[in-house]
């Protein structure tokens, strides 16, 4: 009897311990995520303070006026904003995907390896590095001037080794009973990949394609290299264009008060379409529970 209750002395002894543990850890951790929501909201509460009072449909929808008068707007900053997006996402989504499918799946040789230090390489490269690389290579080779084309390939490099790393590690994170037991079945390799591998890993692959959009979204020194700008709407792939980085960044050099509203509502759009992006996404790719 006396080693029955001192095994239960010692088993809530580490049952406390354990919880004691646990709280602390659960305590530090949301400690940390407020340290990190507090500068975030404070910048959010910035932008919206500082960037609501422009906010009006002639702003939304109309181009800029001249420099030094007030009016005017960035309608053609936000059309050119969704353009890039678009095509960006057209050319890096579908080669960042297919890399990190093969590294994670296929990629056991010196060529892979290869691969993933130049990915490591292009995730820590400088954003005006890419510009300037995008600036000789099209700007000035391919094409011969600014254009939609020139931005879109700087900042699918910019998106591209995100795009890869996060489907590699995602894909990683699938257990391997689910590659085994199809093997086990005779299915081919490429099959359950495509079947079942990346379905399971499809809400990861996604957040990390969304990252990347959110990264490419705010780059302003690969624009100035590559489409310039513009005070008129989209008309041409071949030529400049505006957007919202390059909008910003205009307005903000201008000694004007007007200029600084209109850079904080500038900002404040960049940043809800960001959201909307992110939120339209995750609606139409929630997995649904069937009951």
């Amino acid at each position: 009897m006396t080693e029955q209750n001192e095994l239960e002395r010692l088993t809530q002894r580490n049952a406390a311990k354990r919880k004691l543990i646990n709280n602390l850890f659960i305590f530090f951790c949301g400690f940390c995520t407020l340290i990190a929501i507090i500068p975030l909201g404070s910048i959010l509460f910035e932008v919206i303070k500082n960037g609501y009072p422009a906010i009006s449909w002639e702003f939304l929808t109309s181009r800029p006026g001249p420099i030094g008068s007030e009016g005017g707007g960035i309608g053609n900053a936000i059309q050119g904003t969704m353009i890039l997006i678009g095509l960006t996402s057209l050319l890096g989504v579908p080669f960042g995907v297919v890399s990190g499918i093969y590294l994670a799946e296929f990629g056991e040789s010196k060529l892979a390896n290869f691969i993933r230090i130049m990915n490591d390489m292009l995730t820590e490269f400088p954003s005006i590095v890419v510009g300037i690389f995008a600036y000789y290579l099209v700007t000035i080779f391919l094409v011969g001037s600014f254009s939609v084309f020139a931005g879109a390939f700087a900042l699918a490099v910019i998106m591209l080794p995100v795009v890869a790393r996060t489907t590699e590690e995602s894909l990683r994170l699938v257990p391997n009973s689910l590659r085994e037991s199809a093997a086990a079945l005779g299915i081919r390799k490429w099959r359950y990949t495509w079947s079942i591998v990346i379905s399971a890993a499809r809400r990861g692959m996604i957040n990390g394609i969304m990252l990347s959009v959110a990264r490419i979204t705010g780059e302003t020194a690969p624009l100035i290299m590559t489409i310039l700008g513009s005070q008129w709407f989209f008309s041409s792939f071949f030529g400049p264009m505006d957007a919202l980085p390059l909008r910003i960044w205009r307005l903000s050099l201008l000694p004007y008060d007007y200029a600084r509203v209109q850079g904080w509502g500038a900002a404040l759009v960049l940043i809800s379409i960001v959201l909307t992006l992110n939120i339209i996404v995750k609606f139409l790719t929630r997995s649904k529970v069937r009951t």
